[in-house]
């Protein structure tokens, strides 16, 4: 393993460590961080570039070769994870700012940390791409869509406006991400190993601009917050995977959808929020980054430890195998 492949590994691995530290410095001395808030729509936009980057013809191919597991995935993805987000905003009568940024993150796809957690649960990986690959190419007509559906009972949504912002920072990124992996492949193949350290740093800088912004009203209501983020999360898994039993997946498909439901592109809510509404209704989405990354780790690993048991229960005994 390389030395850049070394860095994205050890970045992944303790990303949620890098933001919790930028979050309690940007809580800590928010005016050394308000100032990348500017940079939100860039940072997102590198991260989509990315994307396009490594997106390839083989992740759609399981259109064709499992499309049941795909559209239950994709579906289960903008049905589960918005609705819940509505109903929790009524469920805790959340002020209207907030509210929104449940909802706001609840609409987006799915983020592209869940690949890495269903390897790591040995789960079908090739599902997972496929789902948020689909998922964010759907996502800048059906995210401002069901943002409008669901969140103008509380705040003034416009559609259209929404609509630019996810072309902005999600179409076009990726797009031209796909367009330089095809003229430049040589180039794009060597430095395909320092792209999850720019995601990584990305994300950790657009956490850090959300919790500056909104440092005064995080410490009012952050401890609600934070437990609306995790019963989103956790269900977000729990009927991700409910769902995809019900339609008789096989089990590594149904970690997959499971996965994939519950890990948001966080990113892009807090995008959306700090460009439509007030900076507040950014910060679901920045605990939701820092929440995941915690949650991810923790279903991954007992689902791999579980595929690893069964492996080795059936797995004859080496006596046997030489009897």
């Amino acid at each position: 393993m390389n030395t850049l492949q070394k860095i994205g590994k050890f970045a992944g691995n303790t990303f949620a460590l890098w933001v919790l530290v930028a979050a309690g410095f940007a809580i800590w001395i928010p005016e050394y961080f308000t100032w990348i808030g500017g940079y939100i729509t860039i940072l997102l936009g590198i991260v989509m570039f990315g994307m396009g980057m490594t997106l390839k013809l083989e992740d759609f191919k399981m259109i064709l070769k499992h499309p049941k597991g795909v559209a239950i995935g994709v579906v289960s993805q903008f049905v589960i994870m918005p609705l819940l987000a509505f109903g929790l905003a009524k469920l805790f009568n959340l002020p209207p700012e907030i509210a929104v940024g449940v909802i706001l993150v609840g609409c987006c796809p799915g983020g592209t940390a869940s690949n890495v957690m269903t390897f790591l649960a040995k789960g079908n990986t090739a599902l997972s791409v496929t789902i948020t690959s689909i998922t964010t190419l759907l996502a800048p007509v059906l995210t401002p869509a069901l943002i409008y559906l669901l969140a103008s009972e509380w705040l003034p949504v416009s559609f259209m406006a929404m609509f630019m912002s996810v072309v902005q920072v999600v179409l076009i990124p990726i797009v031209l991400g796909v367009v330089v992996q095809l003229v430049f492949k040589p180039l794009v193949a060597k430095s395909i190993d320092i792209l999850p350290t720019v995601s990584v740093v990305a994300i950790v800088l657009i956490v850090a601009a959300v919790v500056s912004g909104s440092r005064d009203r995080i410490l009012e209501t952050g401890a609600t917050i934070f437990a609306i983020v995790i019963l989103h999360n956790g269900l977000g898994y729990l009927l991700g995977s409910l769902v995809a039993k019900l339609f008789k997946l096989k089990y590594d498909d149904q970690k997959a959808v499971s996965i994939e439901v519950g890990m948001q592109n966080s990113g892009l809510g807090a995008n959306l929020a700090m460009a439509h509404f007030d900076p507040v209704s950014a910060v679901p989405s920045a605990i939701f980054s820092f929440w995941h990354n915690i949650s991810g780790p923790i279903i991954a690993t007992y689902w791999g430890a579980k595929a690893n048991r069964a492996a080795k229960e059936s797995t004859p005994p080496v006596e046997a195998e030489l009897s």
